[in-house]
């Protein structure tokens, strides 16, 4: 009799601490998708904005076609991007054709100038902003995730239960190397 109780026990803990390992997991992992989701809604602001930033530096800079066309181009990928690891990818590559769509545009005073343009330009750098910030956010939920399904007892049951680790929101190689770069000021 005292043997079955004390097995009973032994069962009943082992129920109760795997129910806890799972619905903790469950709660991280909803987590990460809440993080990715803010950073989708994110991107389809900035997605949103790209095609009138496009439009009002056209009447500007006609003759910038090449530069027009690889923001659109680079949008469009980032719209067809169907896996975290794409659409990475496809962002940096958006990243760099909106660095040379601000360039093109440092060229034209009376853009520069432009009511419209400087309205765009600060709804796509507050986006940016909110990028950055839900970026980090789906950062530090994976890093929460991934540590609670890789400590002990959890790593003896995780992955059979079906919680496979996350990945990071990185930087590729370039985007560090522009970090990396001491900015360039100028004045004139």
């Amino acid at each position: 009799m005292t043997v079955t109780i004390v097995l009973l026990c032994l069962v009943v803990t082992l129920a109760v601490l795997l129910v806890g390992i799972y619905n903790g997991l469950v709660a991280k992992r909803q987590n990460c998708n809440q993080g990715w989701a803010d950073i989708d809604a994110a991107l389809r602001q900035r997605h949103d904005l790209i095609p009138n930033l496009v439009e009002t530096v056209k009447g500007y800079a006609a003759h910038e076609a090449g530069t027009l066309n690889a923001v659109i181009a680079a949008r469009a990928g980032a719209l067809d991007a169907s896996s975290p690891d794409q659409l990475a990818r496809a962002e940096k590559a958006l990243s760099g054709a909106l660095g040379n769509l601000m360039a093109v545009a440092e060229n034209y005073p009376d853009l520069k100038a432009s009511a419209n343009f400087q309205a765009l330009q600060g709804e796509l750098a507050d986006v940016e902003d909110k990028l950055a910030a839900s970026r980090r956010a789906y950062n530090a939920a994976t890093a929460d995730y991934n540590t609670a399904r890789e400590a002990f007892p959890a790593v003896l049951f995780a992955a059979s239960m079906g919680f496979d680790p996350r990945e990071f929101w990185e930087l590729g190689d370039g985007d560090r190397a522009s970090l990396q770069a001491p900015p360039k000021v100028g004045f004139g």
